[in-house]
């Protein structure tokens, strides 16, 4: 019996938004113009923007975003501190949505993200608009906080961003858990090469 190996038990391939569904996400999709509709809309280009976790998210507060450096601070599991990088446009959405948030005169807690008493949201609700928002655009079984981390690691290494990095912007303690966005990197891999290759 010892000389018997066990057949290696494959991984399930994390499921993700297609690019072309987070584009008609963000541009064809309308979100209220009220303090639930800017959280909403915030709080998913965030996920997507970050591939920050729910829990990472919910309890990000005003001071760890650093408008400056264009970064923001995120403790992750184990307490461990990263930092993230963040587009122009995604540190002036941050901007405006704490400055709508303080015209409200809310009495807000340092959390960056509050419901309209200015309370730190619960995760259902994140988990909720995710699902909510979504729906509209993927047929995917899951849509979840988690399905737009898996998103954006995807399309980071479907652009050609490489492991480490990618290891690095999730806070993942090996490179073992970043290896399965490998597998949507060969796909794309093999419809370049049938594109490309004249004997493809």
């Amino acid at each position: 019996m010892n000389t018997i190996i066990n057949p290696k038990t494959g991984k399930r391939l994390p499921a993700f938004v297609e690019e072309k569904d987070m584009q008609v996400l963000f541009s064809d999709i309308e979100f209220p113009d009220s303090p639930q509709g800017r959280t909403d809309r915030l709080l998913i280009t965030l996920f997507y923007n970050t591939g920050i976790r729910l829990s990472e998210l919910i309890n990000l507060q005003e001071g760890q975003v650093n408008f400056s450096n264009r970064t923001i601070k995120v403790l992750g599991k184990g307490n461990k501190e990263r930092i993230i990088p963040i587009s122009e446009a995604m540190a002036g959405q941050i901007k405006e949505y704490i400055g709508k948030k303080m015209c409200a005169a809310i009495d807000t807690q340092p959390f960056l993200f509050t419901n309209e008493k200015g309370k730190k949201l619960y995760p259902k609700y994140a988990y909720l608009v995710v699902k909510k928002y979504l729906s509209q655009i993927t047929t995917i079984d899951k849509r979840s906080p988690h399905v737009l981390r898996h998103t954006f690691a995807t399309h980071l290494a479907n652009s050609g961003a490489d492991l480490n990095s990618v290891k690095e912007l999730l806070g993942h303690a090996s490179l073992a858990a970043t290896q399965l966005y490998t597998h949507n990197t060969i796909g794309k891999l093999k419809e370049i090469y049938k594109k490309s290759h004249p004997k493809a």
